[in-house]
């Protein structure tokens, strides 16, 4: 397995501590936004700006290490899963967000009725429901923003 710095020299970036930390922290907190990887980094990088964190996710966006996802009414998140085309389930309760593999046939996992001329390279598919812990907690009348709080991070 290639560790991170030779991820970054191989895409051609600097290795940087705040490039090397972040992608530490996303592989650890899978769909994390920007601002949750400024929490992350705090501790670690304790003078890291908002800013140099935008500027380390467009590089690693760039390069190809990370992808950038935005479901509909969330901020972008970011994951280092990447180069699969697969998809991802969002929760209409609490926001929690979990990847779906492609379920049928080849990338790019949907064949569009009409490409206008396009040569198809990906399909991204959202689906919504609900997860398992707010339904859980639907039945049982516990309002959803608790179990969104308490919800733990990714492993």
């Amino acid at each position: 397995m290639v560790d991170d710095t030779e991820l970054l020299r191989g895409a051609g970036l600097r290795v940087t501590a705040p490039r090397l930390a972040a992608l530490r922290a996303i592989e650890t907190r899978p769909h994390t936004t920007a601002d949750d990887l400024v929490t992350a980094l705090a501790a670690e990088l304790p003078t890291t700006s908002h800013q140099a964190v935008y500027g380390v996710l467009g590089a690693l966006t760039g390069a190809g290490l990370v992808r950038r996802i935005e479901p509909a009414g969330s901020p972008a998140r970011y994951e280092r899963r990447t180069g699969d085309n697969h998809h991802h389930i969002v929760c209409t309760m609490c926001g929690a967000i979990g990847d779906v593999d492609c379920a049928v046939g080849h990338a790019p996992c949907l064949t569009p009725s009409e490409t206008h001329g396009f040569a198809v390279t990906t399909a991204e598919v959202t689906y919504w429901g609900i997860c398992e812990q707010c339904a859980a907690a639907e039945q049982s009348g516990v309002d959803s923003d608790a179990v969104a709080a308490n919800r733990p991070e990714p492993s």
